[in-house]
């Protein structure tokens, strides 16, 4: 890879000024080892521009440059378009703004791409409670997600997510829509994204060393809040695939088993049930989604009957 390489860290935020505060100050410390130089671009969701005031402040007192905008159309996807826009470097970074990096998290990610020439890089999102959570939680791993050897070259995009990459900008054609708007409330349009891009010949590997963290709130530790975007998965997955295919016939199949194996993981235990209820609500929200019954509307996981 050439020198001179510019990194735009994008961040899309809605509503979080603390969370995003934390996440900037992280990301005026990264390690380097003067392989590249990086800095932010900052996409307020919120039309009331509530990032606004922790933006400035972190602005004026960092080393690294960055910038604010606004997306006044309340979408994810919209908002995520936008900072690719805005984007000035030759490669971008995502992460979250509920998140923050280890320090070396950019140069891992970075050195994995010099190092297998792929598409994109992506690297796990580890839980971070500020108080202990549930057992319950703990145990089932809902909480948790999948991680994979430095190297591994990722072909299902449901292993996918803008939560922690490094991509090249060659991977952002063909216009200004690149992240589906459909899923601009739900969510699920990132997973989209690299779909579109692995059934082209894109290559996305994985960097176990590029550690990021995601802060898990009180809001997001109750059975509810998994089962609901349990639902809101499965919704998003119907719209991807047809009703037609082996994916449906799987779907009820596995609800038949769910349903015959959870009273057996109600006796091994609450961690057990929901691991494997959360599941059954997966298929079942892509089976209601075909017969055109929304469970839910939007994240964070509202209910449609909600005003």
């Amino acid at each position: 890879m050439p020198a001179g390489n510019h990194i735009s860290i994008c961040i899309c935020t809605f509503r979080r000024p603390e969370l995003l505060g934390r996440l900037l100050e992280k990301l005026t410390a990264l390690e380097t080892e003067d392989a590249f130089n990086y800095s932010v671009v900052v996409v307020d969701n919120d039309s009331a521009q509530s990032a606004r005031a922790v933006v400035s402040r972190m602005a004026a007192q960092s080393p690294v440059g960055m910038e604010y905008h606004v997306e006044s159309e309340r979408s994810i996807s919209a908002a995520r378009n936008h900072s690719v826009r805005e984007a000035k470097g030759n490669l971008i970074a995502f992460i979250d703004d509920d998140e923050f990096p280890a320090r070396d998290w950019l140069l891992k990610l970075y050195q994995t791409l010099c190092a297998t020439a792929a598409h994109g890089v992506l690297g796990p999102v580890l839980p971070h409670f500020d108080v202990s959570p549930p057992s319950w939680l703990v145990g089932s791993g809902l909480a948790d997600r999948e991680r994979f050897s430095t190297g591994y070259v990722l072909r299902d995009s449901r292993y996918t997510r803008t939560g922690n990459a490094l991509l090249r900008r060659d991977l952002f054609r063909d216009g200004a829509t690149w992240f589906d708007r459909a899923y601009g409330r739900s969510g699920g349009g990132d997973a989209v994204f690299f779909d579109h891009r692995i059934r082209e010949g894109s290559v996305f590997v994985w960097c176990d060393e590029a550690i990021v963290y995601e802060t898990v709130p009180i809001e997001r530790q109750t059975r509810k809040y998994h089962l609901q975007r349990a639902f809101t998965r499965g919704m998003t997955s119907a719209w991807a695939v047809p009703f037609l295919g082996f994916g449906t016939l799987k779907s009820f199949v596995a609800i038949f088993i769910y349903a015959v194996a959870l009273p057996f993981c109600w006796v091994r235990g609450g961690h057990c049930l929901m691991k494997y209820l959360v599941k059954a609500c997966d298929h079942m929200g892509k089976l209601l989604a075909y017969l055109g019954v929304q469970v839910v509307k939007e994240r964070p996981y509202a209910p449609v009957n909600n005003k």
